[in-house]
């Protein structure tokens, strides 16, 4: 390598000697310094009027210093710090480093530059910027399809069918910040849809990083949105509560962003003003409300406007409202009442025709939608008959105005006869039960008064029928299903409260999973009511999962409701915390009528076994067992009493247990999982009782003996996690 005097100083020239003595050959190797005067990494000319090792330049210097105190001054007085630097390399304007290397420019001038290796490079650029650009339109697509029509599943299946998981970061930020602009309703339903996306369909780092895009672009959001910072926060603090992202996460953002960023704010908005607060999961997940909105609400509010609409004539202001009531998949249900009420009020039927044909012709209610609302009408004509004269010929006459007019395909329709359907009859006992199981359970509903409900179900099932047990289960979540929350909880309440064989449970659910297609017209959200009290009722120990098998042999097919229904159900007890999330799903404290804590109800098990050991009144133990109302929670009796037999080797304790199991108030589940909590708590145990190991072992044959426990199951430790989200 030769190295010009011209081009280097002495100085240089040794400090290239000592790093080529001392550096990697392989390194040194690439060293290569260009003779050339116009390179860029070569100094300025020293002939150059502007270098500072120009004659003529110094005497300009010196010319402007004459008289100067700083004439004789030996330190440059260029504006240019030449000090070296930490790395041994010179300041701006300076040498640089010895073996600095800039592989990212490709120099023209350069001997190896190749005009390929720049194509090469160029192309792949515009290749990954024009995938990132489909990515974003389709990922835009999918969020607006995803709004339009709440379809968890499809909306899930097209973002993995996407096949680029590097830029799913895009589509969450895209995700919230679409919903940030619009209703409550949209943005329950952009938190729940990143709760099933997560880790199946988006790695946890894509959801983070879309996240912190969020939080880093909340000053350019806050201009088209206001509230931001508060959305925004909300977001957060429910990714949070959904276990989507770590708390941490907050802490570690706001580091890297500036003093003065909205994204500050969002984030301490985010950990003080939601995350502090006290059950501030409960409320971060009721901000918003529910996903779905009432059945009854929302044909209360087609009802309205169809009523306003007759009175009015206002055309546009009804399809306004038909537009805000954002439920596609219900529009069935406004022709369905449409309809009708043209049926029952003939001097309307024109403007009402009018609106259906008009919703038809801007696609705001589709074809399939008609032809549904038209279905549902024939099938329940025979009772429409009863209120409305003629109303089969009526019927018929609407259906070929609709036809004639091309907003109706008459074809797809079932055929409507004019003679009157014959039927054969119905069980008269069963019909008779299911008006009574009706009146029963609205009264239950308005008292909440289990006890009667009990005294008159054994009054009218004196017979202890499995098929009435199994109506009646039917028809207290039919009902449940079509009210708010507080019914619902009340009825997984009373389930659990009978002592229905788990057959005639099973029975009732398999008899609603076979009209769960029928209901959906009725009840939007049948799929997902259905699959909430299923997963409580195993929850709640009211059937066992392996039950959930049979019932899934009786689905029509893997696209029918029931299948869905029995999916969403696995997929809700699979899931972490799933019993304590399950429990308070509607709202309630589960089972628990009193609504007791946890550390309360241990604090009463163990009172209430103390009391038993001085006065033995098993009758009175097995109340207030029973009163606790936590049945899901019986394994807390058998560990507590099994750890005081064994520290106080008492077997009043034990007789209490064996009466428990004989008459069924602890199932063997339970007993298992008692066994299974002492097993984990042997270390802490033998540390007051020596032998308590040998004790444990004893008592778990003395079990398998009596028929407690399978003669199969073994306790090793540390044992199995308690399930139903509790630990001891």
């Amino acid at each position: 390598m030769e190295i010009s005097d011209m081009h280097m100083s002495n100085e240089h020239q040794e400090q290239l000697r000592s790093a080529s003595e001392s550096a990697d050959p392989l390194s040194v190797s690439l060293l290569q310094i260009s003779k050339s005067p116009r390179s860029p990494r070569s100094p300025k000319s020293p002939r150059s009027p502007k270098s500072p090792m120009s004659p003529k330049g110094h005497q300009g210097r010196q010319g402007t210093s004459k008289g100067s105190p700083l004439k004789n001054d030996r330190h440059s007085h260029s504006k240019i710090d030449g000090r070296p630097k930490k790395g041994g390399s010179g300041g701006k304007g300076t040498w640089g480093g010895l073996l600095d290397m800039d592989d990212g420019y490709l120099d023209r001038n350069d001997p190896n530059y190749s005009s390929t290796e720049e194509k090469e490079r160029l192309v792949a650029g515009r290749k990954s910027s024009a995938e990132f650009d489909e990515y974003k339109r389709k990922a835009t697509v999918i969020v607006e399809e995803y709004f339009a029509t709440d379809d968890v599943v499809s909306a899930s299946n097209e973002v993995r069918e996407l096949g680029m998981p590097s830029y799913n970061f895009y589509f969450v930020k895209k995700l919230v910040s679409m919903a940030m602009d619009r209703d409550d309703k949209e943005k329950e339903m952009a938190a729940v849809l990143l709760s099933a996306l997560y880790a199946e369909v988006i790695d946890p780092p894509q959801v983070h990083k879309g996240f912190s895009k969020l939080v880093e672009s909340a000053d350019d959001l806050i201009v088209d949105i206001p509230d931001t910072v508060d959305v925004l926060a909300l977001f957060l603090a429910r990714a949070v509560v959904d276990d989507i992202l770590p708390p941490a996460f907050l802490k570690k953002t706001v580091e890297s962003l500036s003093k003065d960023s909205k994204g500050v704010d969002v984030i301490r908005r985010a950990k003080k003003g939601y995350l502090a607060a006290p059950l501030h999961a409960e409320i971060i997940e009721r901000r918003w409300g529910s996903k779905n909105k009432t059945v009854e609400d929302v044909k209360g509010r087609i009802s309205t406007l169809l009523t306003e609409y007759v009175a009015s004539g206002d055309k546009k202001e009804a399809c306004r409202c038909i537009k805000d009531l954002k439920v596609p998949y219900f529009h069935h249900e406004i022709v369905k009442r449409g309809i009708i009420m043209a049926m029952e009020k003939k001097q309307a039927e024109d403007r009402l025709l009018d609106l259906l044909k008009t919703a038809a012709d801007v696609c705001l209610i589709n074809s399939s939608q008609i032809t549904k609302g038209f279905s549902r009408i024939i099938d329940t004509v025979d009772d429409l008959s009863l209120d409305i004269p003629n109303a089969k010929g009526t019927l018929q006459s609407l259906i070929s105005k609709a036809a004639s007019e091309g907003w109706l395909c008459a074809s797809s329709l079932k055929s409507l006869s004019l003679q009157p359907e014959k039927r054969p009859l119905e069980d008269t006992a069963a019909k008779v039960f299911k008006i009574k199981a009706q009146s029963i359970i609205q009264e239950y509903f308005l008292s909440g008064d289990i006890s009667e409900v009990v005294r008159c179900l054994e009054s009218e099932n004196s017979t202890f029928s499995a098929h009435l047990n199994a109506i009646f289960v039917k028809r207290l979540i039919s009902l449940a299903m079509d009210r708010k929350n507080r019914e619902k909880e009340m009825a997984s309440v009373l389930l659990s409260s009978f002592c229905f064989p788990a057959d005639d449970v099973v029975n009732g659910f398999i008899m609603l999973i076979e009209f769960a297609d029928d209901t959906a017209l009725d009840n939007p959200v049948v799929v997902e009511d259905l699959a909430m009290f299923l997963a409580r009722a195993v929850v709640d120990e009211v059937m066992a999962p392996s039950h959930l098998e049979d019932i899934g042999s009786q689905c029509l097919g893997p696209d029918s409701v029931g299948n869905k229904v029995l999916q969403m159900a696995q997929s809700l007890l699979k899931a972490r915390l799933s019993g304590e999330r399950i429990l308070r799903c509607w709202g309630g404290v589960g089972s628990c009528r009193n609504g007791w804590a946890i550390e309360d109800v241990k604090d009463k098990i163990g009172k209430l076994l103390e009391e038993f050991e001085s006065g033995g009144d098993i009758r009175e133990a097995c109340r207030c067992i029973k009163e606790l109302g936590m049945p899901f929670f019986h394994h807390e009796v058998v560990k507590k009493s099994l750890v005081r037999v064994i520290e106080k080797k008492n077997d009043r304790l034990w007789g209490l247990l064996k009466h428990c199991i004989n008459t069924g108030l602890i199932t063997m589940n339970q007993m298992t999982k008692g066994f299974g909590r002492v097993a984990e708590s042997l270390d802490d145990l033998a540390l007051d009782v020596p032998d308590a190991e040998k004790q444990f072992a004893d008592y778990v044959e003395r079990a398998k003996m009596e028929g407690w426990l399978e003669l199969s199951v073994e306790f090793n430790r540390p044992a199995l996690a308690v399930e139903n989200g509790f630990c001891s």
